[in-house]
């Protein structure tokens, strides 16, 4: 592998799916031939998902199906990441309410709970994930059980998810549901917490692994909780606009258009005191309005852009929008 490709130094990938791999049952061009070739260049392939409504051997599956490598233990979803929480805090034989699909009940009866249907059976937890299949009534079944007294975990809190007609409502639609008749917020088991991106690592043996993403509240900001260098894939959910306004603890190491680009050399960014330059585009912040130099549609611009901003602003709990203006290259 030549020395200064973005995957130099990294001995794994760990690869988000929705908006990386595919959106809806379709995958994304490209990503296939990409995820493909890891194994050429002696790097190791993990499967890190929030999606709780499928089982890892499902998505292994259907992964194979589109022609990605997929074993089914490369797949580490929010539902194992769930069931794993219930585990940790619940004795074995709890009851637990499951929100969501027969993949995460699955999951947790693997760990020893006990499922039920209704918060009328005292369940002692209450479990929810993703399933497109989910209505009002077992929204409901979730909020009569916690403000009885039972604890909550989410899976997730991703509020989107990409399908391939467009952007859909995600888990964290249904949690807020659930949310606003509790007033209190879940433990969350999956993205953005750490502890599923080291349970993938270490399955994968991986000491220097790159989190691939393309959301920068999950992804983005899970892998940098984790500690791992993070890249911003611009084939989903967010864009290098929004990496651009990310709060300090969401924003990547690295920020690509498509998985192909993990072959390719990064460019360089260049902080001088006139600003930063990353190929033949630069920008500067002054007075709070941030000026690029270069091209709407050229990336590295808003590579420029980012490091310029993110320099000016290093830390931030905020989405902080800097007064944008655009120059165009001599």
């Amino acid at each position: 592998m030549p020395s200064e490709t973005l995957l130099s130094g990294f001995d794994a990938v760990l690869a988000d799916l929705d908006g990386v791999v595919y959106a809806g049952p379709n995958a994304i061009p490209g990503a296939i031939d990409a995820l493909g070739g890891l194994a050429g260049v002696d790097v190791k392939l993990g499967y890190v998902t929030n999606n709780a409504s499928r089982t890892p051997a499902h998505v292994a599956g259907h992964l194979r199906e589109l022609g990605a490598p997929a074993e089914d233990d490369q797949v580490v979803s929010s539902a194992q990441a769930g069931a794993a929480l219930l585990a940790e805090k619940f004795p074995q034989g709890s009851k637990v309410l499951v929100v969501g699909s027969a993949a995460l009940v699955r999951e947790i009866e693997l760990v020893g709970m006990t499922s039920v249907d209704s918060a009328e059976e005292g369940p002692d937890v209450v479990i929810q994930g993703f399933d497109p299949e989910l209505g009002w009534q077992a929204l409901a079944e979730a909020a009569f059980a916690i403000n009885a007294g039972a604890a909550w975990i989410a899976t997730n809190t991703d509020m989107t998810i990409p399908q391939d007609r467009g952007i859909a409502p995600g888990n964290g639609t249904m949690v807020a549901a659930v949310r606003a008749a509790v007033d209190h917020d879940p433990l969350v088991a999956g993205k953005p917490e750490a502890p599923l991106f080291h349970t993938a690592a270490r399955r994968l043996g991986a000491r220097k692994p790159l989190v691939v993403g393309d959301r920068l509240d999950t992804d983005i900001l899970g892998g940098n909780n984790a500690g791992m260098a993070t890249a911003l894939v611009l084939t989903g959910v967010d864009s290098a606009e929004s990496a651009l306004e990310a709060r300090s603890a969401e924003r990547p190491r690295f920020i690509i258009a498509s998985l192909k680009e993990l072959y390719q050399p990064y460019p360089q960014v260049e902080h001088d005191a006139g600003g930063v330059t990353c190929g033949a585009a630069a920008a500067a912040v002054a007075d709070g309005v941030l000026t690029i130099t270069g091209n709407r549609d050229d990336l590295n611009a808003w590579r420029a852009g980012c490091a310029a901003w993110w320099a000016a602003v290093p830390v931030t709990d905020t989405v902080t929008g800097p007064r944008l203006v655009w120059k165009n290259p001599e």
